[in-house]
C-alpha cells in the first residue's frame, strides 16, 4: 500500500473520523487554532491549514509536521466549536504508524520500539526500574497494608537528572509516616505518550499490563509524580477496567498539609515562580493545590509568570516530542526561563518530570545556571521540613 493509495483512493477524512476525531468536521477554519499554537512563538505551524488537509481527505502523511504537535491543548480551550484538535492529530499518527505509510521521527519511532520492547522509553532493563530508590531512605515494596502505590513515571525512574523528584517525594512520605510501596519491574510505562504518538495496540497492552499489575497487588490509591501518568490512569484506564483512585503528589501534599500531618517550618526565603504543567492544568484543571504546598513554605515568595494558570506556556514535552528533537532556538521551554528570569524568580518549580527535563536543559544550554534554579515541588517541601 502506498502513501498516495492511503491518503486518496482511502479517503483519509473517514480513516481519520473512525480513529475517533470525528469532531474535525465542526471546524470552520476561524483559525483560532493557529493564533493560540505555542509553535508560532518560536517558529510556525498552522493547525487550521492541517484540519482543513484531514478534513479534505488529502493529508500529507510524509509531512513531519504531523509530529509537531505538544498536545499542550491550548487550541482545543480556545476554539469556539470544541474541536478536539489532538484527537485528529492522535488520529492521523495512527494512519502512520498503523499501516506503516507516511514518516515520523527517528527518535520517536526508537523510543516507541524500546517501550515495545521492555517496558520503558529509554529501553533499559525492566531490572533497573528501582535504581532510584537507592538514593532514598526507605523504599518498600508494595504490600496491602500500605496507604498508596507510588508510581514514579519512567522518566524519574530512568533519567538521573529527574530522579530526584522521585526520591524527595520518598523522602517525605517516610519521614511523616506514610506507609506506602512500588511495583518496581512489575510496573510498565503508562502509555500516554505512546497513545498520543499513535500507536494504539501498544497503548492498550501497557495499560492492561499496568492495570493488571495494580489489580494483583491490591492497589487501591496511585499517587504519581506525573501529570502524564496522573491524566491517563484518571480519564482513560477507565474504560479498560481500571478501578483505582489516583492522585497527584501535589493534591496528596495540600492534604497532608491541610491535616496537619505535614507540618514545615524551615524557611526558604527565595523568589520562586511555578509552571502550570499542561497535564495537570489545561487537561485536569488542577490549579491551586501546587499553589498552596508552595504556600505553606515559610519564608517563600511566589511570584506568577505572565503566562499562568490556563494560559500557561508547554514546556514542549507533550504529544511524544519529549522523546523528539527540538532545534536550538524553538524550544517553549527558553521561553518560561526568560519569563521567570524577568520576573525575578530564583528557582523555577516544576510539578512534571517532562518539564524537568525541559526547563533542566533550557537552562544549560542558555548558559542560566547561576541566575536560575529549577527545582520540583517536592524538593522545596523536604528542604522545609528538615
Amino acid at each position: 500500500m502506498t502513501t498516495q493509495d492511503l491518503t486518496v483512493d482511502l479517503e483519509t477524512s473517514d480513516l481519520i473520523r473512525d480513529s475517533g476525531a470525528e469532531t474535525f468536521t465542526l471546524c470552520f477554519q476561524c483559525a483560532v487554532c493557529s493564533a493560540s499554537c505555542p509553535w508560532n512563538r518560536v517558529s510556525h505551524f498552522d493547525p487550521r491549514r492541517m484540519l482543513h488537509q484531514a478534513r479534505l481527505g488529502v493529508a500529507d502523511l510524509e509531512d513531519e509536521a504531523w509530529w509537531m504537535c505538544a498536545t499542550c491543548r491550548s487550541c482545543v480551550a480556545r476554539c469556539p466549536m470544541q474541536v478536539d484538535v489532538i484527537a485528529i492529530m492522535r488520529a492521523v499518527r495512527r494512519l502512520v504508524v498503523g499501516y506503516g505509510a507516511g514518516r515520523f521521527p527517528d527518535s520517536i519511532r526508537v523510543s516507541l520500539k524500546n517501550v515495545a520492547g521492555v517496558g520503558n522509553p529509554a529501553g533499559e532493563s525492566p531490572d533497573k526500574r528501582e535504581d532510584w530508590t537507592k538514593k532514598a531512605k526507605k523504599v518498600e515494596s508494595f504490600s496491602t497494608d500500605a496507604e498508596v502505590l507510588y508510581f514514579s513515571c519512567c522518566v524519574p525512574a530512568y533519567d538521573a537528572k529527574a530522579r530526584r523528584m522521585a526520591v524527595s517525594l520518598s523522602n517525605i512520605l517516610e519521614a511523616v509516616g506514610i506507609k506506602f510501596g512500588i511495583l518496581g519491574n512489575r510496573e510498565k510505562c503508562c502509555g500516554e505518550s505512546v497513545r498520543k504518538c499513535g500507536n494504539e495496540e501498544l497503548f492498550q497492552t501497557l495499560a492492561q499490563s499496568n492495570i493488571d499489575a495494580f489489580k494483583e497487588a491490591g492497589a487501591k490509591t496511585v499517587l504519581v509524580s506525573s501529570p502524564h501518568c496522573y491524566h491517563t490512569f484518571k480519564n482513560e484506564y477507565p474504560e479498560l477496567g481500571a478501578e483505582f483512585q489516583v492522585v497527584h503528589y501535589t493534591q496528596y501534599l495540600a492534604q497532608l498539609i491541610r491535616d496537619g500531618k505535614l507540618k514545615l517550618t524551615k524557611p526558604i526565603d527565595k523568589k520562586v515562580t511555578y509552571h502550570d504543567p499542561c497535564y495537570l492544568g489545561r487537561h485536569n484543571s488542577v490549579y491551586d493545590e501546587p499553589r498552596d504546598v508552595l504556600k505553606s513554605i515559610p519564608g517563600l515568595e511566589l511570584v506568577e509568570l505572565p503566562n499562568c494558570r490556563e494560559d500557561s506556556i508547554c514546556c514542549g514535552a507533550g504529544g511524544g516530542r519529549v522523546w523528539a528533537e527540538t532545534k536550538k532556538g524553538e524550544r517553549f521551554s527558553d521561553l518560561r526561563v526568560n519569563q521567570a528570569i524577568d520576573v525575578g524568580a530564583e528557582i523555577l518549580t516544576v510539578a512534571c518530570p517532562y518539564c524537568m527535563l525541559m526547563f533542566d536543559d533550557s537552562v544549560l544550554t542558555m548558559g542560566k545556571e547561576e541566575v536560575l534554579q529549577i527545582k520540583d515541588i517536592s524538593e522545596l517541601v523536604l528542604e522545609a521540613m528538615e
